[in-house]
């Protein structure tokens, strides 16, 4: 049986050295983190708002980890004063952020943050990569990390919500 994109995407990251993700529970990244909070390698930390993520990270790094930071859309305006200290010290940042508020949202309140989400993350100065296919989203967090990591910058990869399906909390 061939790996879920979320099992590539982890052995992507082991492989790019992450020994730290934070993130804010989300039903969209939940194969991920049970893949990191099992790998005792690994420091999988639970946050109460996604901008604890930014710093976290931000010490990470400072301290010679590797980290990233998994949150949806909705938390990406919780983080963009934060970005500031990402840009202006130049450290490296890697985010995965599943989308809400488009592909058959039914929470109105999701819209407004999944409309604007990658124009604040890239009026922030975050490179943003947009994935629309399960199969991309491997080899686009691989390119991500490398763009992070190698070059110091601030990078998101936006996984949109048609790879993970309507959301319908009525079942």
């Amino acid at each position: 049986m061939a790996e879920s994109w979320p099992e590539m995407v982890y052995q992507n990251l082991k492989e790019a050295g992450i020994t730290q993700m934070a993130y804010v529970p989300d039903a969209g990244h939940s194969q991920l983190i049970k893949l990191f909070e099992a790998d005792p390698g690994v420091e999988a930390i639970s946050l109460t708002t996604e901008e604890e993520g930014v710093a976290m990270l931000g010490g990470a790094w400072l301290g010679g980890a590797k980290g990233v930071l998994l949150l949806q859309s909705s938390g990406v305006g919780n983080c963009i004063n934060m970005l500031a200290l990402i840009q202006e010290c130049r450290m490296p940042f890697l985010c995965l952020i599943t989308m809400r508020g488009e592909w058959g949202e039914f929470n109105p309140w999701q819209c407004p943050m999944g409309q604007s989400t990658e124009a604040a993350l890239r009026g922030a100065g975050v490179f943003v990569q947009r994935v629309e296919h399960g199969s991309d989203v491997p080899e686009t967090v691989r390119a991500a990390s490398l763009l992070a990591f190698n070059s110091n910058r601030a990078v998101a990869v936006v996984i949109s919500q048609s790879i993970l399906g309507i959301k319908n909390f009525n079942k």
